[in-house]
């Protein structure tokens, strides 16, 4: 008879089920498992709200985390709760939730700005361009790949993983070319590890914004397919 999959295991299917990020999950299951070895190795099962509460005071003051950590650590286990083991919740109003302190956003004037861009150097500086014209998340704006990117439109396409949720955003003009260059490059350089010369066609950005969508030897991605035939 096999055995019954183990606590940590059963986090995951249920996570993976729900479609969650792989960030949520190991976020999660690292939470579980500290909130578990806190306790002595005790079972989830046999505790409740005294012990949560206990853990969330030695993470605020042994730990002296944010209460951003703080109520991710509470979201981990509410799940488990919830989710895996299954389990009423009868003294969830007992619990102690930390409370984000309201604070002014800091706005960086035009200048600063300006100041922020000239001291940095590529690729550093196109993702810091990406993130400031375009609006996009530090992982989304690594996360870019060549379909994602509409010259002719001057948008982004922007995949969520997180929220399973596409969407499209503004393609600054002043990256357009950087931008292109970088994907040039990046195609060089993924064909070069073959050990076929790459010789890609490209005209200037200027010509580029004439045609609107690249065509013929415009398109790096199109580049790349003749250069893989030859």
């Amino acid at each position: 008879m096999p055995e019954p999959p183990k606590l940590l295991d059963r986090v995951r299917t249920a996570i993976r089920v729900r479609h969650y990020s792989v960030r949520t999950e190991k976020a999660y299951v690292q939470w579980i498992r500290r909130f578990i070895l806190y306790h002595g190795k005790r079972h989830p099962s046999a505790m409740g709200a005294n012990e949560v509460n206990a853990f969330l005071s030695h993470l605020a003051v042994d730990r002296t985390v944010g209460a951003s950590t703080q109520n991710q650590a509470l979201a981990a286990l509410l799940f488990l709760y919830r989710n895996v083991l299954e389990e009423p919740l009868p003294w969830l109003e007992d619990l102690v939730r930390a409370q984000r302190p309201e604070r002014l956003p800091v706005v960086l004037t035009i200048e600063e700005v300006r100041d922020v861009m000239v001291r940095l150097e590529p690729p550093a500086k196109l993702v810091v361009q990406l993130l400031y014209g375009s609006g996009l998340r530090l992982l989304e704006a690594l996360a870019l790949r060549i379909k994602d990117v509409d010259f002719a439109r001057g948008q982004l396409a922007v995949r969520d993983p997180k929220w399973k949720h596409d969407r499209t955003t503004m393609l600054p003009a002043t990256v357009t070319a950087d931008l292109h260059e970088q994907i040039v490059h990046r195609a060089q350089s993924s064909l070069g590890a073959s050990g076929s010369p790459v010789a890609l066609g490209v005209p200037g950005i200027a010509a580029l914004a004439r045609q609107g969508r690249p065509r013929g030897p415009a398109s790096p991605a199109r580049d790349c397919r003749a250069a893989r035939r030859e």
